[in-house]
C-alpha cells in the first residue's frame, strides 16, 4: 500500500514573515536550555547529528526548553518582518520525537515602538539560559497573555517524517506586528513559520519617493507561477540578498532543452521553454529601474530574463489581460546584480502585475522593481 501525500494548504503560496531571512526576529523567550528560540526562526531544514552534545545536554535543531520543574508554562515573542494579517501557520516538530512540545498555542498584538521597547535585550548566545524574575515583571507591562488569540491550545504530534510538519489555517482579520508563542508545558520546536498578507506603511509607499514596487515588506505578492522545484518564486520578493541557493526561485532542468544548444546572433540560447511567475506589486505605479540578481546561482543561473507588466483594471482577471514588454529577453551571468533602465525598458505606463520569465529554467535569488507609487 503506498503512502498519501498530505496536500499542502493554499496559504503556503502567500509571503513568508517569521524566518531570518525574511526578517523574523525572538525578542524574548522564558527559557532556551537545549536549544535557544532563534534556531526555530531557521532558514534551512531542520537536521538531526547524533552524537552532537553541548555543555547542556542534547544538541536539538530548533527550540527546546528544559523539563519545567516550576509552575507555569514556556513561552516566547517573535517579532514578524513587517505588519501582518495571518492567514496560516506552519510547525515543525523535525526530530523531537521525545521531547517536542505536547501542545501549543499563538497569541497576536499590533506594537509601536514604543511598547517594544519595554521587552528587555536579548542576548547573542542564550543557550543554557533562562528568563528571570526581573524580565517577567517586564514583560508583564505588555500583557501578552491577553493578546488575540490566533490559534488556540492545539496538540502537536511527535517529529517523525509522517507527522513532523503540521498546518494551521488562521481566521483572523486582524494584523499582527507580534507574536506570541506558547508551549504547554514544555519540549522542543523546530521550525516555526507564519504566512500572510503584508500590510504596508502608507507612508513608505506612497509620495515621490523611489520605493521597490515588488517589495515584499512594501506588499508585494507572489500569485502563481510554472515550477518552484528548488526554491519558491516568493523569496524574489524577499529584504536583503540572498544568503544561498536555497533563499531564492530555482526551477527543475526543463526536460524539452534541446539535446545540443544553439545561440541567436544576440547571444539568447534558442529553447523552446521557459518557466514564469506572476507577482502583484504593492500598488499601481511605474516602473523606472530593474535589478535582477543571480547572487549564489553560477553553475545553474537563466540564460536569460523576460519582464512583462499590465494593468488590471478593476472586473478584469488575469486570465484576460494583455501582457505587454517591459523588459525583453536579456542575457544573465553567473552570481551578480544586474541592472536595467532608461532605453533598456520599454514599459513607461502605470502598471499593477508583472510576470517574470526566465529561459530555459535555473535559479534567481532576488528581483527588485523601483519606481513611484501612484
Amino acid at each position: 500500500m503506498s503512502e498519501q501525500k498530505i496536500a499542502e494548504p493554499a496559504f503556503l503560496q502567500l509571503c513568508e514573515l517569521a524566518s531570518e531571512s525574511s526578517g523574523g526576529r525572538i525578542l524574548f523567550a522564558t527559557d532556551d536550555w537545549f536549544a535557544p528560540a532563534e534556531w526555530m526562526l531557521k532558514d534551512s531544514e531542520p537536521v538531526f547529528i547524533a552524537d552532537k552534545y553541548t555543555t547542556y545536554g542534547k544538541w536539538m535543531d530548533g527550540w527546546e526548553t528544559r523539563r519545567k520543574r516550576i509552575a507555569g508554562h514556556d513561552w516566547c515573542i517573535v517579532r514578524l518582518a513587517a505588519l501582518t494579517k495571518v492567514k496560516g501557520i506552519v510547525v515543525d516538530t523535525a526530530h523531537f520525537t521525545g521531547n517536542f512540545a505536547p501542545r501549543f498555542s499563538v497569541q497576536g498584538a499590533q506594537l509601536s515602538p514604543q511598547e517594544e521597547k519595554l521587552i528587555p535585550d536579548r542576548g547573542q548566545d542564550m543557550i543554557g539560559s533562562a528568563c528571570g524574575e526581573k524580565d517577567l515583571k517586564h514583560m508583564a507591562a505588555l500583557k501578552s497573555d491577553e493578546w488575540t488569540e490566533v490559534i488556540g491550545m492545539t496538540p502537536l504530534k511527535p517529529g517523525y517524517a509522517a507527522t513532523s510538519k503540521q498546518y494551521f489555517l488562521v481566521d483572523c482579520n486582524e494584523a499582527f506586528t507580534h507574536l506570541r508563542v506558547n508551549i504547554y508545558p514544555d519540549g522542543g520546536i523546530a521550525r516555526f513559520r507564519v504566512f500572510g498578507e503584508v500590510q504596508p506603511d502608507a507612508k513608505l509607499v506612497s509620495g515621490e519617493r523611489q520605493v521597490d514596487l515588488i517589495g515584499m515588506l512594501n506588499g508585494g505578492q507572489c500569485l502563481s507561477y510554472s515550477n518552484a522545484h528548488y526554491g519558491h518564486p516568493r523569496n524574489l520578493i524577499k529584504p536583503k540578498r540572498g544568503i544561498n541557493m536555497g533563499d531564492g526561485w530555482e526551477t527543475a532542468r526543463r526536460l524539452d532543452r534541446p539535446s545540443i544548444l544553439t545561440l541567436d546572433k544576440h547571444g539568447i540560447l534558442q529553447v523552446p521553454g521557459s518557466e514564469w511567475a506572476i507577482f502583484r506589486l504593492c500598488s499601481k505605479g511605474i516602473v523606472d529601474k530593474i535589478v535582477v540578481d543571480t547572487n549564489h546561482f553560477k553553475g545553474n543561473f537563466p540564460d536569460s530574463v523576460k519582464i512583462e507588466a499590465t494593468l488590471l483594471e478593476p472586473n478584469r482577471t488575469l486570465q484576460s489581460v494583455q501582457w505587454q514588454l517591459m523588459l525583453d529577453n536579456a542575457k544573465l551571468s553567473a552570481h551578480r546584480e544586474h541592472v536595467f533602465e532608461g532605453e533598456m525598458l520599454q514599459f513607461g505606463r502605470p502598471c499593477s502585475h508583472v510576470r517574470i520569465t526566465m529561459a530555459p529554467d535555473g535559479g534567481i535569488s532576488r528581483v527588485r522593481l523601483f519606481g513611484k507609487v501612484l
